[in-house]
C-alpha cells in the first residue's frame, strides 16, 4: 500500500510541475520576472483578470447595472422546456460552491497570506463579467433535445469555429478530462466529511479505516449513480433542495461566529488590505504570491472563465440569452464575495496561522484543519460541537453536489462525441472508478494536497481552452446585449446576431 501511495504522490507531483508551468509562465523566466510590476503577473493572471476587465468595460460594467435584474430573473420559477432560471442557478451553484470554498480559501491564505482574499474579491468582481459572457454565449447557441435544452462550451465552440464536428468532440473531451481530474478530490472530500460527522457524533476521532468510511463509500457511489444517470431535470430536483440548505446553513453558521467575534472585524479587514501588497515573510513575502494564490483559488471556487458552468446555464428556459448571463454573474458574487469571504473570516480571525506551527497547520489536507480555526472562534463553549457538525455537513454537501454536476455534464459531453451506448457506459465507468479512487485515497490516509494538484491543472487547462472562445464570440454577445438593453419589445432570434439559431427562432415564433 505504501508503494501505491508513493506512486500516486509521484504522479501528482509530475502533474503539479506542468500545472505550475501553465500558471506561472512567464514569471518563471528571470528576464520577465525582473520587469517592474509586470513581472508579478503571469499569463494566466493577465488572461483571467484582464479578460474580466475587458468584458466589464465593453459591457459598461453590466455586472453592477443588471445585478438587480438578475435577481428578478431568479424569481421566475416556471419553464416550458428544460429547467427554470432558478433551477439552473441552483444547478450551477451546486458545481460552483464546493469544497474549494473552504479548503481553497484556507490554502490561499496559507500560501499568500490574508491579502490573497482581496485578490479573490478583485478576480471575482471582474469574473462576474466573464461569467456573463460565457453564459450568454451558451444560451445563444444552445440546442433542444427532447424536452431539455443542452449547450455549453463544446456547443458554442463548435459554432464559433466553423461548425466543425471535430472541434465539438475535442472540447467535449476536454470537459470530460477536466471532470476526471477533479473527481478524486471531490470523492475524497465527500467521504472525509462523512467520517468527520460520525466522529463528532461519537465523541472521538475515528480512524479512516473505520467501517463508517466504508459505509460512506458505498452510500456516495449509489446516490451519485442513482441521481446522475437521471438527466439534468432529475439532478436539478436534487440540487433545488440541497443547494439552498447547504448555502443557508453555512452562511448562518459563520455569521453567528462573526457576531460572537464582532470585535475582531476591524483587524480582519486590516489584515486583508495590508497583506495584499506587503505579505509577511512567513507567507512567501512576495506580492506575486498573494496575487497568484488569490486568482488561482478564486478561479477554482467561482469557475468564471472556465466554461464549466456553461452547461447548466444553457439548460435554462431563459426569456433572453442575457437573462442567464445576469444570473450567472450573481452566482460568482454568491460564491466568492459572500461564501469565500465568510470562510476567510473564520480562517484569518481564528489566528491559528499566527502560531509557530501555523504553516504546518495550513497545509492543504483534511477538513479538521479548517475546523480548528472555527474552534478558536468558539473556545470553551458547548456551541463548538454544533458549529463543527454543521460545517462538516455543509462541506460534505458541497462535495456531493459537485460530484453530481460533474457526472451529469460529463455524460452530456460524451453524448456530444458519440450516442453509442457502449461509449456512454465506458465514460460512466471511468467516472465512477475515479470517484472511487478519490474516496479510497481518503480511507488509506493519503493527504489531499496531492489530489489538489490535479484540480489546479484541470482548472487552468480548461480556462486556456475557453477564454479564447469568449473573445471570438464576444461580437455575438455584444449584439445580444445591445438588443437586451434596448428593451424595445422585439424578440431575440437569428436576425439579432446574423446566425441561424433554431431554438430562438422557435421561441420567437411561439410568442
Amino acid at each position: 500500500m505504501e508503494g501505491l501511495l508513493a506512486f500516486i504522490t509521484a504522479v501528482c507531483g509530475r502533474i503539479q510541475v506542468v500545472s505550475d508551468l501553465f500558471w506561472n509562465f512567464p514569471t518563471n523566466f528571470e528576464a520577465y520576472a525582473n520587469i517592474p510590476i509586470l513581472g508579478n503577473f503571469s499569463l494566466a493572471i493577465i488572461l483571467l483578470i484582464g479578460s474580466g476587465i475587458y468584458f466589464s468595460v465593453r459591457l459598461r460594467f453590466i455586472q453592477i447595472r443588471k445585478f438587480k435584474h438578475g435577481i428578478e430573473v431568479l424569481k421566475k420559477s416556471k419553464a416550458k422546456t428544460g429547467i427554470s432560471p432558478l433551477a439552473s442557478f441552483f444547478l450551477s451553484t451546486a458545481m460552483r460552491v464546493g469544497p474549494g470554498n473552504i479548503l481553497g480559501v484556507t490554502g490561499a491564505v496559507s500560501v499568500g497570506g490574508p491579502g490573497a482574499l482581496l485578490w479573490m474579491w478583485i478576480s471575482a468582481f471582474f469574473g462576474m463579467a466573464t461569467a456573463f459572457v460565457e453564459s450568454t454565449l451558451s444560451q445563444i447557441f444552445k440546442e433542444k433535445k427532447d424536452d431539455e435544452y443542452i449547450g455549453g462550451m463544446a456547443f458554442y465552440g463548435r459554432r464559433l469555429l466553423g461548425n466543425s464536428a471535430i472541434v465539438g468532440v475535442i472540447l467535449s473531451l476536454m470537459y470530460i478530462i477536466y471532470a476526471i481530474l477533479c473527481f478524486p478530490a471531490q470523492g475524497f472530500n465527500t467521504v472525509s466529511a462523512m467520517g468527520q460527522i460520525a466522529g463528532i457524533i461519537s465523541g472521538h476521532e475515528l480512524p479512516t479505516t473505520h467501517a463508517v468510511y466504508w459505509i460512506g463509500f458505498v452510500i456516495v457511489i449509489i446516490a451519485t449513480c442513482a441521481v446522475s444517470f437521471g438527466g439534468t431535470r432529475k439532478i436539478s430536483k436534487v440540487t433545488d433542495v440541497l443547494v439552498p440548505v447547504m448555502a443557508i446553513v453555512y452562511v448562518l453558521t459563520v455569521i453567528v461566529l462573526i457576531i460572537i467575534n464582532f470585535s475582531r472585524i476591524p483587524w480582519f479587514f486590516y489584515a486583508v488590505f495590508t497583506e495584499a501588497f506587503k505579505p509577511e515573510a512567513v507567507f512567501g513575502g512576495a506580492f506575486g504570491i498573494a496575487l497568484m494564490q488569490g486568482v488561482k483559488r478564486g478561479l477554482m471556487s467561482n469557475e468564471a472563465g472556465q466554461g464549466t458552468i456553461t452547461m447548466p446555464a444553457a439548460a435554462s428556459d431563459a426569456a433572453h440569452p442575457c437573462d442567464q448571463g445576469c444570473v450567472q454573474a450573481i452566482g460568482v458574487f454568491l460564491d466568492t464575495i459572500v461564501i469565500c469571504t465568510l470562510t476567510g473570516f473564520v480562517v484569518i480571525m481564528g489566528r491559528v496561522w499566527l502560531t509557530d506551527d501555523g504553516a504546518a497547520w495550513f497545509e492543504l489536507g483534511k477538513l479538521p484543519k479548517f475546523l480548528a480555526s472555527a474552534a478558536e472562534l468558539t473556545p470553551g463553549t458547548g456551541f463548538n460541537n454544533a458549529v463543527t457538525l454543521l460545517i462538516s455537513l455543509c462541506f460534505g454537501l458541497f462535495a456531493f453536489t459537485c460530484l453530481l454536476g460533474f457526472m451529469s455534464f460529463s455524460e452530456i459531453c460524451a453524448n456530444r462525441i458519440s450516442r453509442s451506448r457502449l461509449f456512454i457506459n465506458i465514460i460512466r465507468f471511468i467516472d465512477i472508478a475515479v470517484i472511487c479512487f478519490g474516496m479510497l485515497t481518503s480511507i488509506v490516509g493519503l493527504d489531499l494536497g496531492a489530489l489538489w494538484d490535479l484540480s489546479d491543472f484541470a482548472n487552468i487547462l480548461i480556462a486556456y481552452c475557453n477564454i479564447p472562445l469568449l473573445y471570438i464570440g464576444f461580437n455575438y454577445v455584444k449584439k445580444a446585449e445591445e438588443q437586451f438593453e434596448a428593451n424595445d419589445g422585439s424578440s431575440f432570434n437569428s436576425k439579432t446576431v446574423g446566425l441561424d439559431l433554431p431554438v430562438w427562432d422557435e421561441k420567437s415564433n411561439s410568442k
